[in-house]
């Protein structure tokens, strides 16, 4: 029974994020997990991993969009 296939968390995804991880992939990396995670498919310890993964890049995605909005109020000044 194959535990993993495509956008599933691996042990090489759960390392920390690289600052440079454009909001665009973070996204449809996260998508792509929460996909995996809601078939079913992944044994109790790769959704726990998966899981990790996915808190880490909704903290990346919201650390991004926060800086977005704050060169949007300085433009607007």
């Amino acid at each position: 029974m194959p535990k993993k296939t495509g956008a599933e968390a691996t042990p090489a995804s759960s390392t920390s994020l690289s600052p440079d991880l454009r909001y665009e992939d973070a996204v449809s990396e996260l998508e792509g997990l929460i996909a995996t995670m809601e078939s079913g498919k992944l044994s109790l310890e790769d959704t726990l991993t998966a899981y990790k993964r996915g808190a880490e890049l909704l903290k990346h995605c919201q650390h991004v969009l926060g800086q977005v909005e704050q060169q949007v109020k300085m433009v607007q000044g």
